[in-house]
């Protein structure tokens, strides 16, 4: 199948799918005319890819996972420990989105939103260390 069907069929975008050939998480065949072909096991590895992107994986660690998911002598052990330390990282993301939000909350609070000029939101962005 071509691009447009295999993006179609798998859920990622055709634009992204040649992404994925540059950086090498996909090899694409090509047909005598040069035009990229995609097979079933294409398929697969493209929904690996979205899914792994789905949750976060960053394109490193989904080429990592990609290897672990082409060898079937891995250890699960690996696996679960690259899961596990995306996440912890999540989990810092969250922590921080939260603190942001509160923040911004904080000082939306005490601003007046009304036709005055004083911004207490604007003031902090513009604060020196």
């Amino acid at each position: 199948m071509n691009i447009g069907e295999a993006a179609a069929v798998s859920g990622v975008s055709a634009k992204m799918i040649r992404h994925y050939e540059e950086i090498g998480l996909i090899h694409a065949q090509r047909s005598d005319n040069g035009y990229r072909t995609y097979g079933q096991h294409d398929l697969s590895v493209l929904r690996f890819i979205r899914n792994a992107r789905e949750l976060g994986f960053p394109l490193a660690e989904v080429g990592t996972l990609l290897e672990l998911w082409r060898n079937r002598g891995r250890a699960s052990a690996e696996v679960k420990r690259l899961a596990m330390a995306h996440v912890a990282a999540l989990e810092e993301k969250a922590r921080a989105l939260t603190l942001m939000a509160a923040s911004l909350k904080h000082l939306a609070a005490h601003c007046h939103g009304d036709a005055r000029p004083d911004c207490p939101i604007l003031d902090d962005l513009a604060k020196k260390d």
